[in-house]
């Protein structure tokens, strides 16, 4: 349970901070933003704000923006309907009844002969009442009644394709974007309550009973060789030591008195990352507590782990790739019970680096990714008109069936590793 509610908070977390950052930039260019989802699959709750409908959904693998525009809308009025109208103060058509009109004894019957909804918004049609054509004037704001649905109409200037490349990118390189603010405040948040550690050989506190301990290592100690072997940093000294699982090692270790050896039988616990027996001697790392340090911790953190997800993304240019170096949504939800495990502020961490990691992923060019959206923007802003639509759609489509596939297959992999 404490691995689902884990799961659930960080998943919930890193969706909501990504797609808030395209809803943000969205409105702000003037976008009609029908939908902000956080899941896929059927409704759990919703609830409406600002021409914004907020669903919470049964799935928590992700979520969307779904912007005027964007996708095909599912009604069209077209002539020789006969609909329902109702009309606001300034007797503007206000809702327009497609179905259902018995339930609306106030509206006013109408065969339609023209309708623009986008750029005239404008109603021509025939009533009961008149035998000329009348013409209404639509509301920008005007909803369409469907199965006593409402959905509000998205006039051409409201709409994502009616605005520039310019416009376009920053509502989609928001999401991203904001994944990478949210690592850098999780990481910088993680140091503030922590400390920051100090990249040297210095010994931090060591655990009561464990082997540095037992063998009369000290917080303060400098080590400076292990082995023989010189360090100079924290980094180096727990290598060396991960290395000799049950082994006794030699620590040169630098003292107000001068520098001694001391042998230091080390311990052995299995990594399940690296799926090997590592060695370790029980000593916390050493840190420093300053509100200056951890922001440039913070920043220092999202620049080395986008480091290393290029490194593997590398491998899958260069050929030398395997699926067990990606992690599914299997793979992904046994690791988190494994770090929830370790405390909340590995937690943090943990949660910091999953949003690294979803940004990246998200800019790479490919279909159906924010990256393959923006360059299809890009086109755009260098041949000056939009690519076709439905051809992009195709395009996106495709790709998001390929995507589902690779997921499938590192799930698969994931099961495999687990339990086989």
């Amino acid at each position: 349970m404490q691995t689902l509610i884990a799961v659930i908070l960080i998943f919930g977390l890193l969706v909501a901070v990504h797609e808030w950052g395209h809803l943000f930039f969205a409105k702000r260019a003037g976008i009609l933003c029908r939908e902000f989802a956080i899941g896929f699959g059927p409704k759990m709750f919703s609830f409406e704000r600002n021409e914004t409908v907020y669903t919470f959904r049964l799935l928590p693998l992700g979520g969307f923006v779904r912007m005027a525009g964007e996708d095909p809308e599912s009604v069209t009025i077209k002539p020789g309907y006969e609909v329902g109208l109702t009309f606001n103060d300034q007797r503007r058509v206000k809702e327009i009844i497609v179905n259902n009109k018995s339930k609306h004894p106030e509206a006013k019957l109408v065969s339609v002969e023209r309708v623009d909804l986008e750029h005239q918004l404008k109603i021509e049609a025939y009533s009961d009442d008149e035998a000329e054509l009348e013409t209404f004037k639509v509301d920008e704001k005007a909803k369409l009644i469907v199965d006593e649905q409402a959905s509000q109409i998205a006039p051409w200037h409201r709409q994502f394709g009616s605005k520039n490349p310019g416009q376009k990118a920053v509502a989609i390189f928001a999401g991203p974007a904001m994944n990478f603010i949210l690592a850098f405040v999780l990481f910088m948040t993680f140091a503030l309550i922590a400390g920051v550690p100090v990249d040297d050989s210095v010994m931090g506190e060591t655990i009561e009973g464990g082997p540095a301990d037992e063998a009369g290592l000290n917080e303060g100690d400098e080590i400076q060789a292990v082995n023989g072997e010189p360090v100079d940093s924290w980094e180096e000294m727990t290598l060396l030591i991960q290395e000799y699982p049950d082994e006794d090692l030699t620590f040169t270790v630098e003292r107000e008195n001068g520098t001694e050896d001391v042998t230091v039988a080390t311990d052995s616990r299995y990594n399940e990352m690296t799926e090997r027996d590592e060695g370790f001697i029980g000593v916390n790392r050493p840190s420093e507590m300053s509100p200056l340090l951890a922001v440039q911790y913070g920043a220092t953190q999202v620049y080395e782990v986008s480091v290393l997800i290029f490194d593997v993304l590398g491998m899958i240019v260069t050929g030398s790739f395997s699926l067990d170096y990606l992690a599914g949504p299997v793979g992904i939800y046994n690791y988190t019970g494994e770090v929830a495990d370790m405390g909340l502020l590995i937690l943090f961490e943990w949660a910091a680096m999953l949003s690294v990691n979803l940004g990246i992923i998200n800019l790479l060019p490919l279909p159906a990714l924010d990256g393959g959206r923006l360059l299809f923007i890009g086109l755009e802003a260098v041949r000056g008109r939009p690519v076709d639509p439905q051809k992009e759609g195709l395009v996106h489509f495709v790709g998001f069936a390929l995507l589902m596939l690779l997921v499938l297959a590192v799930t698969w992999n994931d099961i495999n590793r687990l339990f086989l």
